[in-house]
């Protein structure tokens, strides 16, 4: 439990940074023997503490516009609940094939473009498309798989709506906390959520959470940037080191 709460509050510091919290916890929760569902699940509810407590640490400093916002994390939250519903009905090893290479094309894309910066520029897609072709899908994988859901809502906030770093993070956090209360009462609903677990890494992951949210705050995308890159390529070199992934056996590796 000592070693959950550990990678729960890392977790959380990665996650309020650039997301992708859930390459520590949900193998973490693995390797203590939950089966996938569980894991998943259980995942949820300790990384809704983590999204509570940064989304809070973003609002209290008014950067999260809650107007624009709250359709988004209406539409993520339907979402997520339906990708939950598939979660607990089908095999996530399709899902596998798809997600590295998102990741990948997002840590190049910060790398070689200098989109992630402090300054704000004009959005490139009206805030109802982005609802359709970018939140509600990957609410939908948040619900279903989730590694990686964070730094997607973190690029196509500031890709395609033109927001500096830090809002882009405190609107992603935003999001991820709708995606993640509509699947986790989901999996809650269908018992798969293992309470003592998850309640135990929340907390951790709440003061992890907290740590990360002042730190991308204090030093803005000269710190996000990075992370981002870091986090979306070790995530997808993780996913492709599974020998069942189907991206690496079409690839014959």
């Amino acid at each position: 439990m000592a070693l959950l709460a550990g990678a729960a509050f890392l977790a959380g510091f990665i996650d309020a940074i650039a997301g992708g919290g859930g390459l520590v916890s949900v193998p973490a929760l693995l390797l203590a023997g939950l089966d996938p569902v569980a894991a998943v699940a259980t995942n949820k509810l300790s990384a809704t503490f983590g999204a509570v407590s940064a989304t809070l640490a973003f609002a209290r400093r008014g950067l999260i516009d809650w107007r624009a916002a709250r359709n988004l994390c209406a539409t993520s939250f339907v979402g997520s609940i339906a990708g939950a519903a598939l979660a607990v009905s089908l095999p996530a090893a399709w899902l596998a094939g798809l997600v590295p290479v998102l990741l990948i094309v997002t840590a190049l894309y910060v790398m070689l473009r200098p989109a992630l910066s402090d300054v704000a520029r004009p959005p490139r897609m009206r805030a109802g498309v982005f609802a359709v072709a970018l939140v509600l899908p990957v609410g939908a994988y948040d619900g279903f798989f989730g590694p990686g859901a964070g730094s997607l809502f973190l690029l196509g906030a500031v890709a395609l709506l033109g927001m500096a770093a830090v809002k882009g993070v405190g609107l992603a956090r935003a999001l991820n906390l709708a995606s993640g209360t509509g699947s986790l009462l989901f999996f809650i609903a269908a018992g798969k959520v293992i309470w003592p677990i998850g309640l135990a890494m929340g907390v951790a992951q709440y003061a992890g959470s907290y740590c990360g949210s002042r730190a991308a705050i204090a030093n803005g995308a000269r710190l996000i940037r990075p992370v981002l890159v870091v986090v979306c390529i070790a995530m997808a070199l993780k996913l492709l080191s599974d020998g069942a992934n189907p991206l690496r056996q079409a690839l014959g590796l």
